[in-house]
């Protein structure tokens, strides 16, 4: 049984701040159960476009609201508190958000906690794997 509180994630290497976001990975793949789960908030009045080309998203709004635009169609959608959507077809996709946009993220397969976004969106499909290659060949 895993439990862990946000606290407990506060300006660790699970807390991940940029400019437009704060993410804090509650649940990684190096807990090997399947999807990886954490809570973000992006800031109001900053725009994110974003690509999971590798990765399957589904994000619910538990706080503030933020529009999302799927790049591919057009569409817009109003995004507030109860409300998700699923990035099941790797969306191309851009939020807005007009509040503090506080939402709770699922990833499958489950992200490591070293992704950064390319210049496309994208977070790179990396394993722990990885990380045990690299420290073999240092």
């Amino acid at each position: 049984m895993i439990v862990r509180s946000l606290d407990e994630i506060d300006d660790t290497e699970r807390d991940i701040q940029t400019p437009n976001w704060r993410s804090r990975r509650i649940v990684l793949a190096r807990e090997g159960v399947g999807f990886s789960f954490h809570e973000t908030v992006l800031y109001a009045g900053t725009e994110t476009r974003m690509w999971y080309a590798n990765h399957i998203e589904l994000v619910h709004c538990i706080e503030g609201e933020a529009e999302v635009v799927n790049e591919e169609t057009g569409e817009t959608h109003v995004i507030t508190p109860g409300t998700l959507y699923l990035l099941d077809g790797h969306e191309h996709h851009i939020v807005r958000p007009k509040t503090d946009f506080r939402v709770l993220c699922v990833f499958n397969p489950p992200v490591t906690g070293r992704e950064v976004h390319d210049e496309n969106g994208v977070y790179p499909l990396l394993t722990e794997d990885d990380d045990l290659e690299g420290a073999a060949s240092n």
